[in-house]
């Protein structure tokens, strides 16, 4: 039975910013799940975007890996030869974690786990990239750059897939989507008290933007189609195409 999330369960005076240390790392599977609605109907559409866009003899990137579930979904999905994943991020405790759950896995297709900044890692030769709720924790300033550098080393009919929690510019529409999200979560179990804790140690470290800046951001990096092709309440993912 996987450890459960009881992180934010008891009262604190102060709430800390959410850093993914030791801690969340042991629970994290049990965290997301409760947390993103939606969240296993991503990981399972990766394995098969994985089938349908792997190239030959590529190199498949799973940025901000966390435990490696994006990654362990495309190594079930690559059906073309010569194929590698390349799994990052930069918490030693989610990399060191996701290097394990990788070494146990019986798929076929090499699995490098990197603890790096994706910031500092080269995209190179990149048929599939991930990037499941990993670009809101970047400054907003720095997440064009890192956009840029995906499509720069992604192959012709290249994709990018692109997970994030997004705001909206209506007012009503916002309050609308985070009550949702705020009951989803406590059908998950979680109690008014964990849901008002985690998302004061998120205010200032999850930064999300509207899907329009997104989608502008991905047109102008050279992105020629960018499809919604998930959305539930105030989580969406977008398939993001590098034209042949």
């Amino acid at each position: 039975m996987e450890p459960k999330d009881t992180l934010y369960s008891d009262y604190r005076e102060r709430v800390a910013d959410f850093v993914f240390d030791a801690a969340v790392a042991a629970v994290f599977d049990d965290m997301i799940r409760r947390s993103v609605p939606g969240y296993a109907t991503v990981i399972a559409m990766t394995k098969v975007f994985a089938e349908q866009y792997a190239q030959a003899s590529s190199v498949c990137y799973d940025l901000g890996c966390s435990l490696g579930a994006s990654a362990l979904a495309m190594r079930k999905g690559i059906i073309q030869p010569g194929c590698r994943i390349v799994a990052v991020d930069n918490s030693e405790s989610m990399a060191a974690q996701c290097r394990e759950i990788a070494a146990l896995d019986d798929g076929g297709v090499p699995v490098e786990v990197k603890q790096a900044d994706i910031r500092d890692v080269p995209v190179e030769n990149a048929s599939v990239v991930v990037m499941n709720f990993t670009l809101q924790f970047l400054s907003p300033d720095q997440r064009n750059a890192m956009i840029q550098k995906i499509y720069d080393g992604l192959r012709p009919g290249g994709v990018l897939l692109l997970s994030e929690k997004i705001a909206f510019e209506d007012a009503d529409k916002e309050a609308f989507e985070t009550d949702m999200h705020h009951e989803f979560k406590k059908l998950m179990g979680y109690s008014d008290l964990e849901v008002a804790q985690k998302r004061k140690s998120l205010e200032n470290v999850l930064l999300p933007e509207t899907l329009t800046t997104h989608r502008t951001r991905l047109k102008t990096s050279g992105f020629t189609k960018a499809h919604l092709w998930f959305q539930c309440f105030n989580f969406m993912s977008l398939a993001a195409f590098k034209e042949k």
